[in-house]
């Protein structure tokens, strides 16, 4: 199965599992072998081959230990930083993620998204229901 951002992500977990699984029979080692060369206990090497959940150190240890070694530098790869950056950093790395530098877009009126062309404004059919004048403020008649 090929690893895409469609999966879960307890899909993807299961795959590299199984790939794991995959790299040691081709290897020709037990779940015990592979376990007692790369450190772990064999029960999470079992873990790891059904359902993937691990802990970074322990697939470390388990693709070293199959040669796999590698292989991790395509996992996440590093980087590519433009000439132009590089030339803005003068040797510097960076420390921090920056706003956007482009502009916003336009503002557009806010609307609730239920108006309808056929249906009057709600301000054209609000009446209000009491004076909203206080008695005290209200010139009284002469």
């Amino acid at each position: 199965m090929k690893i895409t951002a469609n999966l879960t992500d307890t899909a993807i977990l299961a795959e590299l599992g199984a790939r794991i699984a995959a790299q040691r029979l081709a290897r020709n080692l037990t779940q015990a072998e592979l376990a007692l060369e790369a450190g772990v206990a064999k029960r999470t090497l079992e873990r790891i081959e059904a359902d993937g959940t691990a802990q970074w150190a322990n697939v470390v240890r388990i693709c070293r230990a199959l040669g796999l070694t590698d292989n991790l530098d395509a996992l996440i790869t590093a980087p590519v930083e433009s000439p132009l950056a590089l030339l803005r950093l003068q040797g510097r790395t960076r420390q921090r993620a920056s706003k956007p530098t482009t502009p916003p877009r336009a503002m557009q009126p806010w609307v609730w998204g239920d108006e309808s062309p056929s249906l009057p404004l709600a301000t054209e059919t609000v009446r209000p229901i009491y004076n909203a004048t206080p008695k005290r403020a209200r010139k009284k008649k002469p």
